[in-house]
C-alpha cells in the first residue's frame, strides 16, 4: 500500500447502521426503543432480585450480575447511534475509540464468564443439592463473581494496548455503529498478524474454549444426574432448573462465535455490523424474557410485587 494511503488518526467517523438519510428516524426511534427496553427489562429483573427476599439465592445473584452486564454492554454501544441522530457529530476521538471496544469487549467476556459461574451453580443445585447451601454460599457467589469481573478486565487489555499502539489506518471511516475490533483491524494499514493470532489464542482458549469447556462439563454431570431420575415428573422439574440458563448459553455463544472466531480475512463488515447488533440488542432483550417467562420464582416476586404495590395504593386512597 502507498504512503500517501496511509493515515495517521487522531479521530474516526462512525458510519453507523445505516446511511439512507429516510432511514435516519426510524432506525434512532427503533435503536431507542429497544435501548429503553433494555435497560427497563433488565433493570426490573436486578431492583426485583435486589429486594424480594425470596431471590436471595445463588443462582439470582448470578442473574443479577448478568442484567447490570446487559445495560453496560448496550449502554455502550448504542448511545453512538442515538446521540449522532441529536448532534449529527459522528466522530469518535482515538482514545475514546478504543476505550468503547476495551470495555465493549470486557463486558462480553465478563458475561461469558458470568453464565460459566451459573452453569457451576446449576450443576451443584441438580448433581448435590443437599449440600447446595453449604457449597455455593454467600462467600463463593461474591468471590466467583468478583473473579469474572476482574478477569473480564485483565483479559481484553492486552488487545486494547495493542490496538491503541497503532497509529496507521488506511481510512477514518468505521463501517460499524460504534468501534469494535474487527473493523478496526480491517482499517489498520499495520501488520495486525501478531494481534489475530492473540485474539484466537485468547478468545478461543481463554474466553470461549475455557468456559465453553467448563459449561458443557457441567451439562454433561447435570444430566447424567436428570437420567438417573426415575420419574419423568422429577427429570423434567430438573431440566426446567436449567433449560433458562442454557438457551442464554446457546444464544450468546452462537453469536459470539460467527462474530469473532474467524479469520479477519474472511469477515465481511456488514455481517459483523448485524451479528453485532444482534448480540447488542436481541440477547439483552431475551435475557430478561428468557428468566422471566420461563421461571416460575421471577413470576411469583412479580405477582407479589404488583399485589403490595396494589395494597399500598388501596391503603392510600
Amino acid at each position: 500500500m502507498e504512503e500517501s494511503n496511509k493515515t495517521v488518526m487522531t479521530y474516526f467517523i462512525i458510519k453507523g447502521i445505516s446511511d439512507v438519510p429516510a432511514l435516519q428516524l426510524p432506525i434512532f426511534l427503533l435503536v431507542l426503543l429497544i435501548y429503553l427496553i433494555i435497560v427497563g427489562g433488565n433493570m426490573t429483573i436486578f431492583l426485583l432480585i435486589s429486594t424480594d427476599r425470596h431471590l436471595h439465592t445463588p443462582m439470582y445473584f448470578f442473574l443479577a450480575n448478568l442484567s447490570i452486564l446487559d445495560v453496560c454492554c448496550s449502554t455502550i454501544t448504542l448511545h453512538k447511534p442515538l446521540i449522532t441522530f441529536i448532534t449529527g457529530d459522528k466522530s469518535v476521538s482515538f482514545v475514546g475509540c478504543v476505550m468503547q471496544m476495551f470495555f465493549f469487549l470486557s463486558f462480553t467476556c465478563n458475561e461469558v464468564l458470568i453464565l460459566t459461574a451459573m452453569g457451576y451453580d446449576r450443576y451443584v443445585a441438580v448433581c448435590n443439592p443437599l449440600r447446595y447451601q453449604v457449597i455455593i454460599s454467600r462467600k463463593v457467589c461474591c468471590g466467583l463473581a468478583g473473579v469474572c469481573w476482574v478477569l473480564g478486565f485483565l483479559d481484553i487489555m492486552p488487545c486494547a494496548l495493542k490496538i491503541s499502539s497503532i497509529s496507521c489506518y488506511t481510512s477514518l471511516e468505521v463501517n460499524h455503529f460504534f468501534c469494535d475490533l474487527v473493523p478496526l483491524m480491517k482499517l489498520s494499514c499495520s501488520d495486525t498478524s501478531a494481534l489475530q493470532l492473540y485474539v484466537l489464542i485468547e478468545g478461543v482458549f481463554l474466553s470461549a474454549f475455557v468456559p465453553f469447556s467448563l459449561t458443557f462439563i457441567s451439562y454433561v454431570f447435570i444430566i447424567r444426574s436428570i437420567l438417573r431420575i426415575r420419574s419423568s415428573k422429577g427429570r423434567w422439574k430438573a431440566f426446567y432448573t436449567c433449560s433458562s440458563h442454557l438457551t442464554v448459553i446457546i444464544l450468546l455463544y452462537g453469536t459470539l462465535s460467527y462474530q469473532y472466531f474467524r479469520p479477519v480475512e474472511y469477515i465481511t463488515l456488514g455481517s459483523n455490523k448485524l451479528s453485532s447488533l444482534f448480540n447488542t440488542t436481541g440477547v439483552p432483550i431475551l435475557n430478561p424474557l428468557i428468566y422471566s417467562l420461563k421461571n416460575k420464582d421471577v413470576k411469583s416476586a412479580f405477582k407479589r410485587k404488583f399485589r403490595k404495590i396494589s395494597n399500598v395504593k388501596n391503603n392510600t386512597e
